[in-house]
């Protein structure tokens, strides 16, 4: 049924479609700036190919996430023809949670990664031998997945929903087994203090898991990618959404993400050892593990 509707959205709109990529879109738009590793004035970092104060990213990121939460699923179904599904199921799975994992799902909001991780220990026979918290910058991203539980019948007890900033955690040190972060890294101002703080929380012994856009293997691929990325991903923002800019962001602070080896080494910087990655769809995101 969602896909029917989006259908008809798609072929009722076909004019302010086309319209709307001629106006916004352009290959200019293709220029890569420096990545968010590559240095920038003093307290200063990027948004997107912008560059603002931190105080004022933080500020930006969170109305992003406050303004597309209530169609924020619907558009990961949208922008990758559903296969987000599929990245995330190899995800929980690549986690392997073993009986009285207690997870933390950082940026977690709308319980994707969570409604998995507890499918996924219901499935081994172990469903009531887990825990989840599930931690984000935006209350509203965390009503939805409230909102979600309730309506798949999740039992309330198992999880536990956390305002919380990714850069200054609040909860004890050693707290987790497993900590998952899912296509969050990128937005946040301070990924070295991001990835130190998932560090303080785990266990000794516990497992880190980041699902993240990335690099594509070939430069062909790079370039589709990123003709439909700027030309078409930004529309349906607009149309599904109301939310252009929002949408042409999140695109741009994909190609702001460092490259998987560039990744890798801040990973390990943290303190992390044994630190792999594995690309999927060529390369289009990775599984980060240390």
């Amino acid at each position: 049924m969602a896909s029917l509707n989006i259908k008809r959205l798609l072929t009722k709109n076909r004019t302010i479609i086309l319209n709307l990529i001629n106006r916004y879109s352009s290959t200019e738009q293709f220029v890569h700036p420096k990545s968010t590793t590559e240095s920038t004035k003093s307290g200063q970092t990027h948004f997107g190919y912008q560059q603002v104060n931190e105080e004022e990213k933080i500020g930006k990121v969170h109305k992003v996430f406050e303004d597309v939460a209530n169609k924020y699923d619907l558009m990961n179904d949208v922008m990758s023809g559903g296969v987000h599904r599929l990245w995330k199921d190899i995800f929980i799975h690549t986690l392997s949670p073993t009986k009285h994992t207690k997870l933390l799902d950082v940026a977690g909001g709308t319980g994707d990664i969570t409604f998995r991780f507890l499918d996924y220990m219901k499935s081994i026979n172990l469903g009531n031998d887990c825990h989840v918290t599930v931690c984000d910058i935006s209350k509203a991203m965390l009503d939805v997945g409230k909102v979600r539980s309730q309506q798949l019948n999740y039992d309330p007890g198992q999880i536990d929903w956390e305002v919380g900033d990714a850069e200054k955690l609040p909860f004890e040190d050693n707290s987790f087994d497993a900590y998952t972060i899912s296509f969050a890294m990128r937005n946040t101002t301070h990924m070295d203090k991001v990835l130190t703080e998932a560090y303080r929380v785990l266990q000794p012994g516990g497992r880190f898991l980041c699902l993240e856009f990335s690099q594509l293997e070939t430069n062909l691929a790079q370039w589709l990618y990123d003709l439909y990325s700027f030309k078409i991903i930004p529309v349906m923002g607009h149309l599904i959404t109301g939310q252009w800019q929002h949408y042409q962001y999140l695109v741009e602070s994909i190609r702001q993400f460092p490259n998987q080896e560039t990744y890798k080494d801040m990973i390990e910087a943290a303190g992390f050892r044994q630190v792999t990655y594995k690309n999927l769809t060529m390369g289009i995101v990775a599984i980060h593990s240390g």
